[in-house]
């Protein structure tokens, strides 16, 4: 991953999960990971997500920082992002809500897909 797509990117996590709280904020990244996915495959693609990161505001990345997003979450090795794959790193680039709120995170996925960290 891009040093400076790291430094350009704005950090709204934080807010959301104040906003939102745990389930909200997981429901809201679930929705991403939707706009994302390959609706064959039901998982993120580096074909996927070059297609409609748009709609989330990354049209600008390039090709290398697509494909480093999907590899730094690519847990199982398989290529792709599963949702719980999408949902861990967008709480791993937010570096503030990963030191504010670790508690939520593991709150949430534990919730959410009865799994814990």
């Amino acid at each position: 991953m891009a040093t400076s797509r790291k430094s350009n990117f704005n950090d709204f996590l934080p807010l959301m999960a104040e906003k939102l709280g745990g389930d909200g904020l997981i429901g809201e990244l679930c929705k991403g990971f939707q706009l994302l996915m390959d609706r064959d495959k039901e998982v993120i693609t580096f074909e996927s997500l070059k297609k409609n990161s748009a709609l989330l505001g990354l049209q600008d990345l390039s090709d290398d920082d697509l494909k480093g997003m999907v590899k730094e979450g690519d847990f199982d090795g398989d290529g792709a992002l599963n949702q719980m794959e999408f949902c861990v790193l967008m709480f791993r680039l937010s570096p503030e809500l990963m030191e504010q709120s670790q508690f939520l995170l593991d709150e949430a996925l534990h919730q959410e897909f009865n799994f814990s960290l």
